[in-house]
């Protein structure tokens, strides 16, 4: 059996023990990345599909492997407003590299509404909504968020930057493993409103300069 038919036994039975309102998947890091997700159950919650590409916490991971064992415990929320309290598992090879994630969605939409109506009634404080990563479906829905947080960030549209807010710009997108994803060089140019050439011209400068 192989490496990726045991995972997948592990996360049928994740799916089975913790019922339809857990998603269990898994992404397949040693192929092309476009299409890495190889296995899910209950995708009904996140609306994906055996062949869709990564989410965030996916290029996170292909840019910045830390050397752990995944993440755990940290929310994420679906394009309807669900919320999910979710985890990700890092499979390595024989070299250390990752070559396999298995992460679990739960949703907790209901429960956090719950916590909100007790916590309207004892406490007369703020809420504070804590840090949550939206789920994307493809890779370009994936790239479109990525450039509206550089849109954020900055404080203005890629065609209104100068070299110097475009470069702050790229380095985000950079670090967030916006060029793993495969021809986003061309969307990523056209959205600056710049050629390919100045576009590599200036990610190697922010190289570079990190």
């Amino acid at each position: 059996m192989s490496t990726l038919e045991r995972i997948k036994v592990i996360a049928h039975g994740l799916a089975v023990q913790f019922g339809p309102s857990c998603e269990v998947l898994i992404h397949d890091l040693q192929g092309d990345i476009n299409s890495s997700l190889v296995y899910i159950e209950n995708g009904t919650i996140t609306n994906r599909h055996v062949g869709d590409g990564p989410s965030h916490v996916v290029l996170d991971v292909l840019s910045h492997d830390d050397g752990s064992e995944g993440r755990f415990g940290y929310l994420t929320k679906t394009k309807d407003g669900r919320i999910l309290k979710s985890s990700t598992m890092y499979i390595r090879d024989d070299t250390g590299r990752i070559a396999y994630l298995l992460g679990i969605n739960q949703d907790i939409t209901e429960f956090v509404m719950m916590h909100r109506l007790l916590d309207s009634l004892v406490n007369t404080g703020q809420e504070d909504a804590g840090s949550v990563e939206k789920i994307t479906t493809s890779v370009s829905e994936l790239l479109d968020d990525l450039l509206l947080d550089v849109e954020r960030l900055v404080g203005k549209p890629g065609l209104l930057m100068n070299k110097v807010e475009r470069l702050k710009a790229i380095s985000y997108l950079n670090e967030k493993g916006a060029f793993l994803i495969s021809k986003s060089s061309e969307k990523i140019a056209e959205y600056f409103n710049i050629s390919k050439f100045t576009l590599y011209s200036d990610l190697n400068t922010v190289k570079e300069e990190s």
